[in-house]
């Protein structure tokens, strides 16, 4: 026990010990930095990666416990995910080298200091102040970084910094709210910082591109078996179109239904039926403003838990809290329609949560009354927020600091669903599950997008949806598959294939994770069925599933069985 809880340290040193990661865990080390971007740094950090991945390999022959085993066994695939990441290659070059993330990095530690931080005001000023004056030493090492950058990718990190100023300008007005005693220079930093964004993007802007950003096919595995998804890729293929087939059907049965409902023009297409709702339940925009539907959305996460509580459906914990707010600016073109900032894992004291909703007149008809419930499904309370600080309050901290993807968006795609069979939407179910399934057959897409993007092999978009487009471009070809399924507009579109392109294999994670949850639920059931039903059942599931911790499912169906759950 002594080795594990010094292997366990020392993991937690190691991913403490990059600036952003230590304040993504909730440890206040490294505050004044950012991360050193460097090929040099990157190497060191593989390296240190894999003696952890050798150390836990080495404890795993010294114990019989299953618990310590599996947090081992967790503790690898995280391990291995880091040093893929910094190793492997494509176009003869390191992925890193090709991937500028200026704007991230930069962003990502100063706006968890500035919003998500409880510490006196002052004193996070002064780190946010620290991090912005190491803001010209970090661009010219991200430059030196960098050879032939994806093209894609430059764009997005071009877009990225251009929009920080508006960081830096909500960070002056909170220093001079505060009366932040640093504040002439806090400003002399910015202003600094401001000329080397600039001239970083006229120098960026200038390095050659490469279109080219698929992997070997090894690789491309390996990113995959990293999530602790074990399926070749034609089984993630037939995957993909099996769902997108049912899926399309029953949105074939919803949409007679709800034509007759609303008397509609017997050939109305599910992309007509999807506007004439859309328009049919906008929201009223309180003078005019977008950012009144913030408030929208937060009457409908009460009404939400009000529900769940009725009915006893979830185990939901006192000591948490979920914050909606609109996205910035500088997070925009990374976040589509919305998304959650989990609780810190190691961060103790209340579990808070941070929801961003992207709100743009190109996207008020993605708000309506018929998908808000949906979005604060997956994304609050029984969602995200549940699971994930759920998970922060687990006795063992590799559990809290690991996230598996294919876990937390199994769990939330399972219970868009779930709410409707219960009944949440009342009259309504049948046209919120309309606007549902065809929302969710993004994620139908998404496994066939990420094979594409992964491999470059234009036959994993071939999934029975009828494409026109003939060109070469992979971002052409991979949008026309997602707005064709799901109607999603074209800056919705781009957005979502920013994200598929730079986080690799987590797309795919929505659909395999959704499967692999409800088929864990399925047998579940079967084995406990003879002591429990209905709510009760649903209840105990949810117990079990949300007691578990963070791991990806293929582990936790081990742990169920350990448990003699299923």
């Amino acid at each position: 026990m002594e080795q594990y809880q010094l292997f366990e340290a020392n993991l937690i040193n190691f991913l403490a010990s990059d600036p952003n990661g230590s304040l993504a865990l909730g440890i206040a080390k490294n505050l004044n930095d950012l991360p050193d971007p460097s090929l040099e740094n990157c190497s060191a950090r593989a390296k240190q990666a894999q003696d952890l991945i050798n150390q836990a390999i080495q404890l795993k022959q010294t114990t019989t416990d299953f618990e310590l085993l599996t947090d081992l066994h967790l503790s690898e695939l995280h391990l291995n995910k880091i040093v893929h990441r910094y190793q492997r290659r494509f176009n003869d070059r390191l992925e890193v080298a090709q991937h500028p993330t200026a704007g991230g990095d930069i962003s990502e530690g100063i706006f968890t200091l500035f919003i998500d931080d409880p510490r006196p005001a002052g004193d996070r000023l002064e780190n946010i102040s620290s991090r912005i004056a190491n803001i010209p030493t970090f661009l010219h090492s991200m430059l030196g970084r960098l050879d032939t950058p994806v093209k894609r990718w430059q764009a997005i990190d071009l877009e990225t910094v251009s929009v920080l100023p508006t960081l830096f300008k909500a960070i002056t007005d909170w220093a001079s709210e505060q009366k932040f005693s640093g504040l002439n220079e806090l400003k002399k930093h910015i202003a600094q910082a401001d000329t080397a964004l600039n001239q970083y993007q006229r120098q960026l802007n200038q390095l050659p591109t490469t279109e080219h950003f698929s992997l070997s096919q090894d690789d491309a595995q390996q990113v995959i078996r990293n999530h602790g998804i074990e399926l070749s890729f034609n089984e993630l293929k037939s995957l993909s179109a099996d769902f997108l087939h049912s899926t399309q059907q029953q949105i074939e049965e919803l949409t007679q239904i709800l034509t007759k409902k609303y008397q509609l023009a017997a050939d109305t297409t599910p992309e007509a039926l999807q506007q004439f709702l859309n328009k049919h339940y906008q929201v009223e925009l309180i003078d005019n403003k977008l950012h009144s539907i913030i408030d929208i959305y937060k009457q409908e996460n009460q009404k939400i838990i009000d529900f769940i509580n009725q009915h006893d459906l979830f185990p939901v914990f006192a000591d948490q809290q979920m914050l909606i707010e609109q996205t910035p600016k500088f997070l925009e073109p990374v976040i589509p329609a919305g998304a959650m900032r989990s609780p810190l894992p190691l961060r103790e004291g209340t579990r808070t949560s941070l929801i961003h909703l992207t709100l743009r007149d190109d996207l008020i008809d993605e708000h309506n009354k018929l998908g808000i419930p949906v979005m604060m499904i997956h994304e609050g309370i029984p969602g995200h927020h549940l699971q994930l600080a759920t998970s922060t309050t687990h006795t063992s901290k590799i559990r809290r600091i690991l996230f598996a993807p294919e876990q937390a968006e199994g769990w939330t795609t399972m219970l868009e669903d779930y709410m409707l069979d219960m009944g949440y939407m009342g009259d309504l179910t049948d046209e919120a599950r309309f606007i549902a399934k065809r929302e969710i057959c993004r994620i139908g897409a998404r496994v066939a997008i990420d094979l594409f993007f992964l491999t470059g092999d234009k036959q994993y978009l071939d999934v029975g949806i009828p494409l026109k487009n003939k060109t070469d471009d992979p971002f052409s070809l991979a949008g026309e598959l997602l707005q064709v399924v799901t109607g999603f507009t074209s800056g919705r579109v781009q957005a979502e294939l920013n994200w598929y392109s730079a986080e690799r294999g987590y797309p795919m994670c929505y659909l395999v994770g959704n499967q692999l949850v409800w088929q864990l639920k399925r047998d579940f059931i079967k084995k406990q069925q003879s002591s429990l039903s209905g709510k009760n059942l649903d209840r105990a599931f949810h117990q079990a599933f949300l007691s578990t911790g963070n791991m990806p499912v293929s582990i936790m169906r081990e742990v169920f069985a350990h448990q003699q759950l299923i």
